[in-house]
């Protein structure tokens, strides 16, 4: 088989478990792509594997929702996604990698030195646009905004239906709205979405695989399984990008 095939099966293997399992693997997700497909690029393969999981947690959790965290997120949000598509136009292969590297290990550097500080201060009326401005811009150049995402609900003290509904529907609008930004840049366009689509099924088994494995997993190991998978894919990233 193909090794960029091989390469996106696994891009969708880690797309279905993180959506289905345990948080933290979407930082993994672009770099292992960018292994077969180094540019921007990756970004418009993404796409259909993201809808298409986040449709299915939208049906599952559809009624919990709380609409009043969304609205506050989703303005500023979306304008981050703006300025995100301004900060891709024109990137060649060798600067999206820098981007990306920076953007995995500030995302690191920021779960660490939360779990040492308090986190109260995300309930702050301010931090709604600050969290949606940054969080867009992170979801439109690297999809990696889901910890801090998962921060501000948390600390929002949803109910857990609540939560994971509310954090599958930010994702599903955000991504819905890379769409016409991504086609805009020209990263969306048939040969990526066809690309996309085929990874579904191994997005499928990647989602089957993490509902089996989540109650089997030491979840505080796992974290930092993540975490050095995240350091190493972030090194080669920004060591190795030509």
């Amino acid at each position: 088989m193909d090794s960029a095939i091989l390469v996106l099966m696994g891009a969708g293997l880690i797309t279905g478990f993180s959506k289905f399992s345990v948080g933290g693997m979407g930082m993994l997700i672009l770099p292992v792509l960018m292994i077969a497909y180094a540019g921007p690029e990756a970004l418009g393969i993404l796409v259909p594997m993201y809808i298409l999981t986040d449709l299915v947690v939208v049906a599952l959790y559809r009624k919990a929702v709380d609409w009043g965290v969304l609205l506050r997120l989703l303005p500023l949000q979306l304008l981050g996604m703006v300025v995100g598509s301004w900060l891709l136009a024109d990137l060649n292969a060798s600067m999206f990698s820098w981007l990306i590297g920076g953007i995995i290990i500030g995302m690191l550097l920021l779960s660490l030195w939360l779990e040492h500080h308090d986190t109260g201060f995300m309930r702050h009326p301010a931090m709604a646009p600050s969290v949606g401005l940054v969080a867009g811009v992170i979801s439109m150049v690297a999809s990696a905004a889901g910890p801090l995402l998962s921060l501000y609900m948390l600390e929002q003290k949803l109910s857990k239906e609540a939560y994971i509904s509310t954090r599958a529907w930010s994702f599903l609008i955000i991504d819905l709205a890379k769409i016409p930004l991504l086609l805009g840049l020209g990263y969306v366009n048939l040969e990526t979405t066809l690309l996309g689509v085929k990874a579904l099924p191994a997005v499928a088994v990647g989602a089957l695989l993490g509902f089996w494995m989540l109650r089997r997993l030491e979840l505080a190991q796992f974290k930092w399984l993540i975490r050095g998978m995240a350091t190493v894919a972030a090194i080669k990233l920004l060591v190795f990008s030509g």
